[in-house]
Formats: C-alpha cells, structure tokens, sequence
C-alpha cells in the first residue's frame, strides 16, 4: 500500500528496545517522523542514524518525536542502539507489518533475504495525518532530511 501526503498514518503498536510497546496512536499532539531502515549495522543505515542522532535538537525543536524502524529483532537494534549511542527510540517490526502498511517493505533484497523495511521517512503531524512520505527503492540512498526538516518547520 501506497501512504499518500493528506491520509491519517496507519496506526501501529510495535515494540522497543526497552521491551515497551510503542502506540502510534499516543503520540496525538507532537509531530513523529519515522525512519524505516533496512538493517541494523550495515553502512548507510547507521550513517542515516548515526546523522538523526547528531541532529536530534533540530527534531526536539520541532516538537518531533524521531522512530527508527526495522525488521530486526529488538535485541539487535538495541545492541545497535548502544553501539552507536542513538538517542531516539528503535522499534521492531520483526513480523514486518507496518513496514507493510506503510509500502515500505522489499519483496526481494540483497542475499536472498526477502521481506526486509525498505528506506524510508514519513512525517506525521499532531492530528495524526501524514505530512511527509518518501520511499526509497535504493537502499544505499538516504532520506531528503532537509524537506524533512522543512515540513517540520512548516507543522510548528
């Protein structure tokens, strides 16, 4: 499924690395951007994580709570998450259901593997609509930050 600019964001619950369960549906009133990201500790997605977490102020500022998403399971993303000191949450959708919905997920990837979160980067606004969609087919590319961060200035 295709996620279109001007649609209520599918509502999710998935879990982090903390063992806690994420609603989507609770973040009502902030702006969320999501991340989905192919695989904990390859080179583009930790340099996409790595390059959130040292930005985190310009989300903070924005009333923006950033979520990482990924097929892996919740102890390699918070092996991950430790590693490279990333300071927002990472979430598990290790059933690959809202990478799903969110027509964010390879039928086909590198190595065989199959069913793995596809880049990409959705903003939500307060009111739970979607502001922001970008998938992207390649994965060694990253998310456009900057018309990330410029809808977010927009939203505030």
């Amino acid at each position: 499924m295709k996620i279109e600019i001007g649609q209520k964001a599918p509502l999710f619950i998935l879990t982090d690395t903390e063992k806690k369960a994420v609603n989507l549906a609770d973040q009502q009133g902030k702006n969320v951007v999501l991340l989905f990201f192919p695989l904990a500790f390859t080179s583009v997605c930790t340099a996409e994580l790595c390059a959130t977490r040292d930005d985190i102020a310009t989300y903070n500022n924005a009333n923006a709570q950033v979520y990482g998403i990924s097929v892996d399971s919740l102890f390699t993303l918070g092996k991950f998450k430790e590693d490279q000191r990333l300071n927002f949450p990472l979430l598990s959708d290790f059933n690959k259901e809202v990478s799903a919905a969110y027509g964010s997920l390879y039928s086909e990837f590198a190595f065989g593997m199959k069913g793995v979160s596809k880049r990409s980067a959705f903003v939500i606004d307060k009111n739970g609509i979607v502001q922001y969609a970008e998938v992207l087919e390649n994965a060694g590319e990253q998310p456009n930050f900057n018309a990330i961060k410029e809808v977010l200035s927009r939203l505030n």
